[in-house]
């Protein structure tokens, strides 16, 4: 293992949250007025991500009094408490940078219904978790891929 894998892996979190471009987030950011903390929410659309292992870094972009706002949240920062995805996003483009020119309702991006699991990681999720009495793996990854 290369030593700055190793530095990362040791300095990054743990856990990142499933986030991806389109969605609606939450960011809790901590931030310093004076002497004192606090958290403060960034509600916005996802419309990139950039980097990868500790450099993993998210855009988000708002509306705000007519204005367009866009801000940085690097993921392993220790000031980024959490970031919740309250919206799946439907997009078919890793950059969402044409939000930018658009105005109004034309900014919405149509929500996705379901989930973004595969066939195999619905099967992979049904062997982990026990099967209830009676109850088949064949019945058990039916009723996992059709929920």
């Amino acid at each position: 293992m290369h030593l700055i894998d190793q530095l990362e892996k040791e300095l990054g979190k743990k856990q990142l949250p499933d986030v991806h471009v389109g969605d609606t987030v939450d960011v809790h950011y901590l931030i310093r007025e004076g002497e004192k903390e606090r958290v403060q929410v960034f509600i916005g659309t996802v419309i990139a991500m950039s980097g990868r292992g500790i450099r993993k870094s998210i855009t988000v972009r708002r509306i705000v009094q007519g204005e367009g706002v866009e801000r940085t949240f690097p993921l392993h920062s220790p000031r980024v408490q959490d970031v919740i995805s309250t919206r799946r996003g439907s997009v078919r483009r890793s950059k969402l940078y044409y939000l930018r020119d658009r105005v109004g309702k034309k900014t919405r991006i149509k929500e996705l219904i379901g989930s973004r699991i595969s066939k195999k990681a619905a099967k992979a999720a049904a062997a982990e978790t026990p099967a209830p009495a009676g109850e088949s793996d064949e019945e058990r990854t039916a009723e996992t891929v059709e929920a």
